[in-house]
């Protein structure tokens, strides 16, 4: 069994970007820039903007975070992703989810412009996914795209089953995997909660991706030996034993299913760290477009 070490390997990348700009600065051009639009203060929205600015800085791209009141309304928000839209020192932004709730997100989303939506949720960058064309593919299923080529995991001709149907991780999970070429070339079963006997799928998996959000939900009786597991899952679970009160678990009973895997991802520090790092390579993806136009 080998761990899939997203710690390690969002770092390397962070690494290579960050020399990509230094290579930048030294021909006197613009380096990428990212904005991070944060609605009201909720605690993990907090925390995750403030690790993608902390990120920005680490690489040497430039960042603004855009922080407004939880009684912002709709309209004043349109407004403000409209500013974002023609500010031409952006190359990309994302807005930090969830949003209160008197705001709808989908409305929010779609009016973000497609060449600076680095998170890859607009319709035209998830149909560009799907036809193939370079375009943000969304950060999370980018960074287990780049999880199985780093490692070379095998993906050709196998068989991988996505367990989840989400928009941003299980359905473009499919999509990527189905496509031509490395990683890619896979025959895929998309599962969810509504799929009856879920195991007769899981158990003729080379491959599964699980994003469902329910600990500790794939047991070792569900998957073959030599299995590769991917997963996205993270859900914090109640530990009177544990300092911090509660631990972060996976979709995944890791301490089984790790014995009967060729390759496993570990929560925390598999999908987690590679969702930020592929942003950012999104960002760096949009100001080299962005420089050839």
């Amino acid at each position: 069994m080998q761990l899939l070490d997203g710690k390690k390997t969002s770092e390397d990348i962070k690494q290579e970007i960050a020399a990509e700009v230094q290579k930048m600065k030294a021909n006197g051009e613009k380096v990428p820039h990212l904005a991070a639009v944060l609605v009201g203060n909720n605690g993990a929205s907090l925390t995750y903007v403030g690790s993608k600015v902390r990120s920005c800085e680490q690489i040497g791209f430039e960042s603004t975070l855009v922080s407004l009141p939880e009684t912002i309304t709709e309209s004043e928000l349109l407004a403000k992703i409209a500013d974002l839209n023609e500010d031409d020192n952006l190359d990309g932004f994302i807005v930090q989810l969830p949003l209160p709730k008197h705001i709808n997100e989908e409305k929010i989303l779609m009016a973000i412009h497609p060449d600076k939506d680095v998170d890859g949720f607009h319709p035209t960058n998830f149909g560009k996914m799907a036809l193939e064309m370079e375009t943000f593919l969304p950060a999370t299923p980018f960074g287990i795209m780049q999880l199985l080529e780093r490692y070379q995991v095998e993906t050709a001709g196998k068989h991988t089953v996505v367990i989840g149907r989400s928009h941003i991780v299980g359905r473009p999970m499919s999509i990527l995997m189905s496509r031509k070429g490395y990683p890619g070339d896979s025959t895929v079963t998309l599962t969810h909660s509504r799929t009856k006997n879920i195991e007769e799928f899981t158990k003729n998996a080379d491959i599964i991706i699980t994003a469902l959000g329910v600990p500790n939900y794939l047991k070792a009786d569900m998957v073959k030996e030599g299995v590769v597991v991917i997963d996205v899952g993270i859900t914090r679970v109640e530990d009177a034993s544990h300092p911090k009160g509660y631990v972060i678990t996976g979709d995944v009973d890791f301490d089984e299913v790790s014995k009967k895997s060729s390759f496993i991802t570990p929560v925390p520090g598999g999908v987690g760290p590679m969702t930020i790092a592929m942003l950012l390579k999104n960002t760096l993806l949009a100001r080299q477009i962005r420089a050839r136009k």
